[in-house]
């Protein structure tokens, strides 16, 4: 037993310890309350707006895009234009001459990344011979908006043009049809004018 010679001393030295276990200890809890509180109040933004980020993310349309599509769809001016996704940029490739033809809009179209096939997109203001029963034949233009990305092109290629398909979708408004085509077979004119002629009444 050690001797003390105050009782005050005693008391102070005694209950200290006590009330400062009994603060700490509540001081503990409480930051660790609080701290508990912030950090599952502020971790779920962050992942929320990750999300958002990268679903809206895309290549951009070059304002040449929108000319040179105003220039066939108004002006009448070419009679296809094929576009290319370079740089992070959807851009104009090459113009069709208002003479040229369908097997040269393919030719156009159908380009080689190395040993294996490219992705392209092509507007293209297409003509036929319209014949209603009991009418006069006559001639009728359509616009169509195709998205070639064949079977043999690419994994990473095929999903780029996909994913940014919808950005022409949208910025071309008065395309009659939207065609995305996976095989030589879907691109053929044939098949392509069977698609257009759908929508005709007799």
């Amino acid at each position: 037993i050690i001797a003390i010679s105050s009782p005050q001393t005693t008391q102070h030295t005694a209950h200290t310890p006590y009330c400062n276990i009994l603060i700490n200890t509540t001081a503990t809890h409480l930051t660790t309350s609080v701290s508990h509180q912030v950090t599952t109040h502020q971790s779920t933004p962050p992942v929320n707006t990750t999300t958002t980020t990268m679903a809206m993310s895309g290549v951009k349309l070059t304002e040449n895009c929108m000319k040179v599509y105003n220039e066939i769809q108004k002006g009448k001016k070419h009679r296809y234009a094929i576009f290319v996704i370079k740089n992070g940029e959807i851009d104009v490739e090459k113009l069709g001459e208002k003479g040229n033809t369908y097997e040269q809009f393919l030719e156009d179209l159908q380009q080689k990344d190395g040993a294996k096939d490219d992705c392209r997109y092509g507007v293209y203001d297409y003509e036929y011979k319209f014949a209603p029963e009991g009418a006069d034949a006559q001639f009728k233009s359509k616009i169509f908006l195709l998205c070639w990305c064949p079977d043999s092109s690419a994994i990473k290629k095929k999903m780029l043009y996909s994913s940014s398909f919808d950005t022409l979708k949208r910025a071309f408004v008065g395309v009659h049809k939207v065609i995305q085509a996976n095989g030589q077979d879907e691109v053929e004119q044939a098949a392509v004018e069977e698609v257009l002629r759908a929508t005709d009444r007799n």
